[in-house]
C-alpha cells in the first residue's frame, strides 16, 4: 500500500476538539492508517510518497451510511405518492421475485453511487429472502468488495405475515426458527470483529409490524451471545405507533425496551415519532438512531427530533434509506437535508453545518460501533477520508469550507480512501465502471419488473 500525502487542502478533522485547518495536510501510512494530520506542510516525510495537491479542496472523514436497503435500487420510481404502509404493500409482491443476481446488481449500483457521494462505510438492511432466490446476502457482500467500501450488512428477517396480523404477504416471511438459524450462520460465516474489519454483520429483524415478539426477543439474545450489533426500524410513522398501541398496548420505544432492544449495541432506523420520555430512554441507554431525512420527507412520515436527540446524548447518524423510498441516495446531499430538516422544526439555531457533518461522520461511526476506528481524522485511525472539490462555480465565494460542503450543491469527490486505498479518484470509481454498473442494474430492473 502506498504512503499518501495530501497537501495544501482545507481540513475538517471532526475530532472531539473540532480542529480545522484552512491549509493543512494528511499523511496516510502504508498500514492504511492516519500517520499525521495538521496545519501547513508536513515535515519529516521521507521515502517514496504519493503526493496529492488538495488545493481548492476540503478533506473530511469519509461519510458513514447508517441505514439503507440496497436491493431497492432496482425498484426506484414506484409508489411515488404513498405513505409507508401503502408503499410497502405495493412493493412487497415485486420484492418477492428477488434473486441473488438481481440483488448483486442493485448492490453494485447502489454502493458505487454511494462511494461517488462521499460514502466510505455503509450498512445494509436486507430482510427479503425468497426461498428460490439463492444467496442474496453473499451477492451484496461481493458487490461491496468489488467497489471497495467498508460494509456492515445486516441479516434481516420477517416472520409476521398478513394472516397473523402483520403487513407482509404470507409468502414473503420466514419461519422463525429458520430465520434465527440463518442469522447465526451469517454471523459465523461473514462477521469480522477486528479493528481493521471491512465486513461486520448485525442482526436486524425488520420492524414491529413484520416481526413476532419471539423473533425480536431471541434475535437480541442471539446478537449479544455472538457479540454483534442490533438494528431495526422503529417509530417511523404514525401508522406504526398505532399498530404498537393496538398489538402490544404500548408505544414503539416502550415495546423495544420490553423485548430487550435498548442499549449501546443497538441503533434504530428513523426514530421520527418519539415523545420526550422515549428520547430520554434512548439517551439513558445509549441507543443510536439512524436519521433518514430525505426518505422521511419522500414518504411524508414526518421529521425526527434530532436536536432533542443530540441534546440527550443519543448517538445519531445519517442514512439515505432504501433507494425506492429516496431515489437520490446521495449521502453527501443528506448533510444539507439533515440541516434543513432540523431548521424546519426548530429554526436556524437548531443545527449548524459542523453538527450536520458530525452526523454524517463520527455520529454514524458511533451507531455502527466503529468510533474508535473511523469517523474522524486522527492519528492512528483508519484512513477512511474524502477530499471534496470546492473551488468550482457552485461553491465559489462560500469561504467557510464546511459551510460550502453542507449548504452548497453536492460537491465532487476528488479522492475517497478506505483504509488508505483509493475507491474514487477525480470523480470516478477506481475499482468499477459506472456505465457497466448502470447497465447491469438496468437489466436487473427490467427482469424484476418483467419488462420485455
Amino acid at each position: 500500500m502506498a504512503v499518501i500525502l495530501i497537501e495544501n487542502a482545507a481540513i475538517a478533522t471532526v475530532d472531539e476538539a473540532g480542529r480545522e485547518f484552512t491549509t493543512g495536510h494528511v499523511l496516510v501510512g502504508d498500514d492504511g492508517r492516519i500517520a499525521a494530520v495538521g496545519a501547513g506542510a508536513a515535515t519529516g516525510v521521507i521515502g517514496e510518497v504519493r503526493r496529492i495537491d488538495g488545493r481548492g479542496c476540503l478533506v473530511t472523514p469519509g461519510l458513514v451510511n447508517t441505514h439503507h436497503h440496497l436491493y431497492q435500487w432496482v425498484t426506484r420510481g414506484l409508489a411515488l405518492d404513498e405513505t409507508l404502509f401503502g408503499w410497502l404493500t405495493t412493493l412487497y409482491p415485486i420484492w418477492g421475485r428477488l434473486d441473488a443476481g438481481i440483488v448483486g446488481a442493485a448492490a453494485g449500483a447502489g454502493l458505487g453511487w454511494l462511494a461517488l457521494s462521499g460514502c466510505t462505510t455503509s450498512m445494509d438492511h436486507h430482510y427479503v429472502f425468497p426461498r428460490d432466490g439463492g444467496d442474496v446476502l453473499a451477492a451484496e457482500i461481493e458487490a461491496a468488495r468489488a467497489i471497495g467500501v467498508r460494509f456492515h450488512p445486516t441479516r434481516g428477517s420477517m416472520d409476521l405475515s398478513r394472516k397473523d396480523g402483520g403487513l407482509p404477504p404470507d409468502h414473503l416471511v420466514e419461519d422463525t426458527d429458520e430465520a434465527l438459524a440463518a442469522t447465526e450462520a451469517a454471523i459465523d460465516r461473514w462477521h469480522d470483529p477486528s479493528p481493521e474489519s471491512m465486513l461486520q454483520i448485525a442482526v436486524a429483524p425488520c420492524s414491529p409490524f413484520s416481526v413476532t415478539t419471539r423473533l425480536m426477543t431471541e434475535s437480541a439474545e442471539l446478537a449479544r451471545r455472538k457479540g454483534v450489533r442490533l438494528h431495526t426500524h422503529l417509530a417511523e410513522t404514525d401508522d406504526e405507533e398505532e399498530f404498537c398501541l393496538r398489538q402490544f398496548g404500548c408505544k414503539p420505544v416502550e415495546y423495544a425496551e420490553r423485548v430487550g432492544w435498548l442499549g449501546d449495541d443497538v441503533w434504530l432506523a428513523h426514530g421520527v415519532h418519539l415523545d420526550d420520555s422515549a428520547i430520554a430512554r434512548l439517551g439513558a441507554t445509549g441507543t443510536g438512531v439512524a436519521h433518514c431525512p430525505s426518505s422521511n420527507a419522500r414518504l411524508g412520515a414526518g421529521s425526527a427530533r434530532v436536536r432533542e436527540l443530540l441534546d440527550h446524548g443519543v448517538p445519531v447518524g445519517l442514512g439515505v434509506d432504501g433507494a425506492a423510498s429516496q431515489e437520490v441516495s446521495h449521502l453527501g446531499a443528506e448533510l444539507r437535508q439533515a440541516l434543513y430538516t432540523a431548521r424546519l422544526r426548530g429554526g436556524p439555531k437548531a443545527m449548524n453545518a459542523r453538527e450536520s457533518l458530525r452526523l454524517g461522520t463520527i455520529g454514524g461511526a458511533r451507531c455502527l460501533g466503529r468510533q474508535d476506528d473511523i469517523g474522524s481524522l486522527e492519528v492512528g485511525k483508519l484512513a477512511d477520508l474524502v477530499m471534496w472539490r470546492l473551488d468550482g462555480l457552485g461553491h465559489d465565494g462560500i469561504d467557510d469550507h464546511v459551510a460550502a460542503l453542507v449548504f452548497g450543491p453536492p460537491a465532487r469527490v476528488d479522492l475517497a480512501l478506505v483504509g488508505g486505498r483509493p475507491i474514487v479518484e477525480r470523480g470516478e470509481l477506481v475499482n468499477a465502471d459506472a456505465d457497466t454498473l448502470t447497465a447491469t442494474a438496468r437489466t436487473a430492473h427490467r427482469r424484476l419488473l418483467e419488462i420485455s
